[in-house]
């Protein structure tokens, strides 16, 4: 914490950047300092600190970087991919810094500024019905994949995703708590990239950290113990018989993604906590209003389930919880359902309290 006598400073990075992705990454692990009990300590990685404000930014660049390592991935050839906003968002940042065309199929029922993002970065957005739910947007995204040739990104079942995170989320977690105790790393899962890439690094350099998966209270896919059915190359057949809809939106599709299952075989948690997206949307509010961090739903939710555990967690336990996004990207959602728009009664009295110009004057 800053020395209150002494005003802050900054000194550069000590490095200029040839592109915006090579500012991906390095989000900053962040104490928690007025929420929580008070004999253990809180950090949250705040992966909003991304150059398109969400921790998909790290699967976005590695997908396209790898395939174009491989070959998969022609110069000037279109990308397709399936997507509830940040990840389709990362790719637009993406593929408008390299150079190629974009197409995301979405479900109509998530975040209308995501779309308007995705159009500001370029891409071109084809949304499919609510009813459908996420394979409804897979399976569109397979069928224009097909029919014109496109690359489709593989987000939920590329080895890509699970490997940025190995190698960057992993690591820079490690670095940050080195010399340190972390007893606790709590995270959903979306596509499962950032708990498999995690799993595999702190099972072998931190094993004493604990790993806690969240999903949705109703929409609980891996506690279920229901596997997922899948084809040939790892994709869903069809929906989770276990799978709701609920408002924590990038967190728990209609389906166990192929990225999860390796941390759900090998297993790469140590506890499996619920949470009610009501619970996350509050949560995320009180980051906002207590700490100054602005996070989005599956932020709250993931907050809410470190609270948990800090409750429970012996004297001095440090806990680690993953932001994923920004609070920005939900406007439109149940997030700021109560957050007005105009004045209300305190800020009317407020704006009458002096006998200058005040609004609604003449």
């Amino acid at each position: 914490m800053a020395d209150q006598g002494s005003i802050r400073t900054t000194a550069g990075r000590g490095r200029l950047f040839d592109s915006v992705l090579d500012t991906i990454g390095d989000t900053p692990a962040i104490r928690i300092n007025n929420l929580g009990p008070d004999h253990v300590t809180i950090y949250v990685k705040a992966e909003a600190f991304n150059p398109a404000a969400s921790v998909k930014d790290r699967l976005a660049v590695n997908i396209i970087e790898a395939a174009e390592r491989s070959g998969a991935l022609k110069p000037g050839q279109t990308v397709v991919e399936a997507t509830s906003g940040n990840t389709g968002i990362g790719l637009a940042m993406v593929c408008a810094a390299k150079g190629y065309p974009l197409v995301i199929t979405m479900a109509e029922s998530f975040s209308v500024e995501r779309r308007k993002l995705m159009r500001m970065l370029g891409a071109r957005v084809v949304l499919t019905p609510r009813a459908d739910k996420a394979m409804g947007m897979v399976k569109k995204a397979q069928e224009l994949a097909a029919a014109n040739g496109w690359f489709l990104a593989h987000q939920f079942e590329t080895g890509a995703n699970a490997d940025i995170h190995e190698s960057t989320t992993a690591r820079e977690i490690l670095g940050d708590f080195a010399g340190q105790r972390l007893d606790y790393v709590v995270t959903g899962y979306g596509t499962g990239g950032t708990v498999t890439g995690i799993g595999r690094v702190l099972r072998k350099e931190r094993p004493e950290t604990k790993i806690i998966l969240s999903e949705p209270a109703n929409a609980r896919l891996v506690a279920s113990g229901h596997a997922q059915k899948r084809n040939a190359d790892g994709e869903p057949d069809e929906s989770h018989p276990a799978f709701e809809p609920h408002p924590i939106q990038g967190w728990t599709p209609d389906f166990i993604p192929l990225v999860l299952q390796e941390a759900l075989d090998k297993g790469f948690y140590d506890e499996l906590i619920p949470v009610a997206g009501p619970d996350g949307i509050r949560w995320a509010q009180e980051l906002a209003r207590n700490e100054g961090i602005l996070t989005g739903i599956s932020g709250g939710s993931s907050f809410a389930v470190a609270v948990q555990v800090a409750e429970k967690a012996a004297p001095g336990a440090v806990i680690l919880c993953m932001l994923p996004d920004t609070g920005e990207r939900y406007l439109s959602t149940p997030l700021f359902e109560n957050v007005p728009e105009d004045m209300d009664e305190d800020e009317r009295a407020i704006s009458a309290s002096t006998p200058g110009y005040r609004l609604g004057q003449a």
